[in-house]
């Protein structure tokens, strides 16, 4: 019976480890966002270039650990051709979702982006079997309507543009879906490298298809000082070591535990909106802010409780 309880502790440790990864890439992620919007709006660079970069450059940081740490036999995945897709498929999202940046603000984007957990809450359930309680529901619902406090989309005063951030999220969550439905066939290390590959690949093919029909989002160009340069490496960096942690966050623990972390975004989000281009949230987004972090931390609260509940009664 101890062995018994032992496992089960360990188990709960894994997932609220896996919860603690999730949280701070969702911290760090916006922080990309931010970057490119600052490359799409200052820098004059198009969202498609920015993309590619974005690829391009998580692969040069993450092939350097290959070598050093994994070795060259981690380039050799067992299931390349799915993680190149899911290279693919985050190109594809990013693409939306950078477009979406260098004309929308920053919190504006992910409060539209936030139907996301609801399409992967969804799929966990539907697909992958995981157990989502009325509770839950709720605290996704209750986090949700934080996200929309923090700002009101409108597509009366966006257009066409906001429906860009919920392609992303459609795309993002087949992404994050394949993430736990490949399993551990590869370390997170040599999915990142290989996904790099395939953003990278499929954001060469947008480019030259879109800059040879005229589409001035997906202009091709080179970087223009050293600072620049700089901000594509970090772009890059901060792409490949968040998706990473949550590559690994999403072995540890269920997908509908991780999905409402994701509002933790928005925390950043709206701090580097207002740090970098001035957009001041109003006494209403702070009172959205605090509802995302409420609703999260109910949902580590309760995933405490019944872990602890399920190690007390094996220990009996």
């Amino acid at each position: 019976m101890t062995m018994k309880a032992s496992t089960t502790d360990q188990s709960g440790g894994n997932t609220m480890q896996g919860v603690a990864l999730m949280a701070v890439a969702m911290l760090m992620l916006p922080c990309m966002d931010a970057i490119a919007k600052y490359m799409a709006t200052f820098a004059d660079m198009s969202p498609g270039q920015v993309t590619f970069y974005r690829f391009f450059f998580q692969v040069v940081c993450t092939i350097p650990l290959i070598f050093t740490a994994a070795g060259a036999a981690t380039l050799r995945p067992k299931q390349p051709w799915l993680n190149l897709l899911r290279g693919a498929i985050h190109g594809a999202a990013s693409l939306l979702f950078f477009a979406a940046v260098k004309y929308m603000p920053l919190a504006d984007v992910f409060a539209i982006y936030f139907v996301e957990p609801f399409i992967l809450t969804a799929m966990s359930a539907a697909f992958l079997g995981d157990k989502v309680g009325w509770r839950r529901w709720l605290a996704i619902v209750v986090g949700f309507g934080g996200a929309l406090i923090v700002i009101q989309p409108s597509f009366i005063l966006f257009g066409w543009t906001a429906l860009l951030p919920v392609a992303c999220a459609f795309l993002y969550s087949i992404y994050l879906f394949m993430n736990r439905a490949i399993g551990d066939a590869d370390s997170p290390l040599t999915m990142q490298t290989i996904a790099g590959f395939g953003g990278t690949i499929f954001m060469g093919a947008a480019l030259f298809i879109g800059d040879t029909a005229g589409i001035a989002d997906f202009a091709p160009s080179l970087p223009t000082s050293v600072f620049t340069l700089v901000l594509l490496v970090i772009l890059g960096a901060l792409s490949g070591y968040a998706h990473m942690l949550v590559v690994r966050a999403f072995r540890m623990a269920p997908l509908s535990l991780l999905a409402p972390f994701q509002y933790f975004e928005i925390i950043s989000a709206t701090v580097l909106g207002y740090a970098i281009f001035g957009d001041f949230p109003t006494p209403s987004k702070w009172l959205g802010i605090a509802i995302i972090v409420a609703s999260g931390l109910f949902i580590i609260w309760r995933e405490h409780k019944s872990r602890k509940v399920e190690a007390d009664i094996a220990f009996e």
